[in-house]
């Protein structure tokens, strides 16, 4: 859970996902420069203030990619520098990249985990939310009565069956495919459609993590 700082309270903004003991991948539109961040890590339930297993750390640095563009959301990442590294435990474990310029096939089945609204229009879950949102192609997303221009080939499409999807709050979290045994953060959540979160033929649409390994190591972060 990516928090900030308001008033003197701490406030849940956006997911992320560990991917080395001192970074947290995230979406570039949950950054603003001029907040304060904190990041928990082993969370479940966000309420409970000592949750067993849970561990929360100040934010070093935050590195938003360099052509983000937030009108056409394009590059939508971001990678969060811990001020401390984390310890790996039962609870907090780094997540897994993708090969470089990896493709998965439509319907290819993962997971989209968050705190985020648990309908459109609705409350911030308290306790961590899992999706299945299988992988819809390119061919198919960029179709015009699905995302059409909207979607480019550096992002992955998921879900848009009308009854599940990712929602506000979710955003920066991860889309895990599992490849060959091993869990592989595939996706970052993006955008949705303005028309509800659930809405058939769209489908929530996430940064393409697959595009932008070599990204993440020129940052700092280790694969």
């Amino acid at each position: 859970s990516l928090q900030y700082s308001y008033s003197g309270s701490w406030y849940h903004t956006c997911g992320g996902t560990l991917i080395d003991s001192s970074w947290v991948l995230t979406a570039a539109h949950c950054i603003s420069s001029t907040l304060t961040y904190r990041v928990q890590l082993g969370k479940q339930v966000l309420s409970e203030e000592d949750e067993e297993g849970s561990v929360t750390v100040a934010v070093e640095k935050t590195v938003v990619h360099e052509n983000w563009n937030s009108y056409l959301l394009i590059n939508d990442i971001a990678l969060v520098k811990l001020a401390e590294a984390v310890e790996e435990s039962d609870t907090i474990q780094a997540a897994c990249l993708p090969p470089s310029g990896q493709i998965l096939e439509s319907n290819y089945p993962c997971y989209v985990t968050g705190w985020g609204r648990l309908w459109t229009g609705g409350p911030l879950a308290d306790v961590l939310q899992q999706a299945l949102l299988p992988v819809v192609d390119y061919a198919t997303c960029s179709q015009r009565d699905w995302w059409g221009s909207y979607v480019l080939t550096t992002m992955v499409c998921a879900g848009g069956d009308g009854v599940v999807a990712s929602c506000n709050g979710d955003s920066g979290g991860p889309l895990n495919c599992q490849s060959d045994g091993v869990w592989e953060v595939a996706g970052i959540v993006s955008f949705g459609s303005a028309l509800g979160c659930n809405t058939a033929k769209k489908p929530s649409v996430f940064t393409r993590v697959s595009a932008y390994v070599e990204w993440i190591n020129e940052v700092g972060a280790p694969s």
